[in-house]
């Protein structure tokens, strides 16, 4: 039998195979790095619920940084974590009162606001609310003195700059401030009896309050002088949080899931839409374009353009969150009734080796 000599393919044929492999082998390193891109660069994050060692309903959350945190709610609940809430540890119980808000200036000293339940004092020479402080990280917590205090007064949160000042405000339009980091306080004259329910520091003299019957204050000299915002078209909003980025730009938001947005020091005040109709009971922003906010039924809110677009997040939870705080872009906590914790995290895009 004679063998038929064995085919080769043709230089051209050849040539054009090439260039048809080296096109598909970088259709798919293209497809490749469109993937690592997606998945390096586009880091959003998640919400997800922390194991609760509590069913208090919890009202208040702070970090020092993205470890080192506490919360604090009904019945003088505290918990403390040192590893970003995956764990959380039962500290001395500081009071059998309620905890309305909790701030730390560093690991060794705090303060937390507290609130006794109307039916449990004895008689009405005995303060409703009074404030205490830590000196050794929640150890230990003392009785904070504050001249002029209304006994029927309700305190419900206290802010404090890194500074040194402070202002703690509630029911009736009661206003205290401090120079000293808490060691003294004095009370304000504010121009309203409305309930106050949020504050945020623009610098050491300069704060806005929020609160109940539209009520929007700012002060630009330590609260010898207010001016009081009119919303003549927002009447009836509990506003309940506001966040400000700098001296002009900030927001506010209350009930019926309205937000306000202002850009020119609260001259004028612009409502945005929300997209829902849950009270909103805080409100954080990070910069002048992202923001979050929370609320009623588990509402978690979120704005990348200024507060232009909200678009609703799932936040695992149908219980009301009452306040979220962020010790960064990437990391976050809110928290609320039911011994609620849920923490967001968003990793940080790796760099490219070169």
């Amino acid at each position: 039998m004679i063998k038929s000599a064995p085919k080769f393919m043709n230089p051209s044929t050849r040539s054009n195979s090439n260039v048809t492999f080296k096109y598909f082998c970088l259709l798919v390193s293209g497809f490749c790095l469109l993937v690592i891109s997606a998945t390096t660069f586009a880091t959003p994050g998640a919400w997800r619920r922390q194991q609760t060692p509590s069913l208090a309903w919890l009202h208040a959350v702070f970090f020092l940084d993205q470890n080192r945190g506490w919360v604090a709610g009904s019945r003088g609940t505290l918990f403390s974590t040192t590893d970003s809430g995956m764990t959380w540890q039962k500290q001395p119980q500081p009071t059998p009162d309620s905890i309305r808000d909790i701030y730390f200036s560093n690991e060794e000293n705090g303060w937390l606001v507290c609130e006794r339940n109307i039916y449990d004092l004895r008689s009405n020479d005995e303060p409703r609310a009074y404030l205490l402080k830590t000196e050794d990280g929640g150890q230990h917590w003392s009785r904070v003195n504050m001249r002029g205090a209304n006994v029927d007064a309700r305190l419900t949160r206290a802010i404090f700059s890194g500074g040194g000042r402070g202002w703690a405000f509630g029911e009736g339009g009661a206003v205290f401030t401090t120079n000293d980091s808490g060691a003294n306080w004095i009370r304000l004259q504010a121009p309203t009896r409305y309930l106050l329910l949020g504050g945020s520091f623009v610098d050491e003299n300069s704060v806005w309050l929020v609160g109940a019957g539209s009520t929007i204050l700012q002060t630009s000299d330590g609260g010898q002088t207010w001016h009081h915002s009119r919303l003549p078209d927002a009447a009836n909003v509990r506003f309940n949080s506001t966040s400000f980025v700098n001296a002009r730009l900030g927001w506010a938001v209350g009930s019926g899931g309205m937000i306000y947005r202002t850009v020119n020091g609260g001259r004028s005040w612009q409502p945005q839409v929300s997209g829902v109709s849950d009270d909103l009971l805080d409100v954080k922003f990070l910069d002048a374009i992202e923001g979050w906010a929370v609320g009623a039924e588990g509402t978690v809110l979120h704005t990348s353009d200024g507060g232009n677009h909200w678009t609703s997040e799932r936040s695992g939870t149908p219980h009301a969150l009452e306040r979220i705080f962020f010790s960064d872009r990437m990391h976050g906590w809110a928290v609320g009734f039911g011994g609620t914790i849920i923490a967001y995290g968003r990793a940080e895009a790796p760099r490219l080796a070169r």
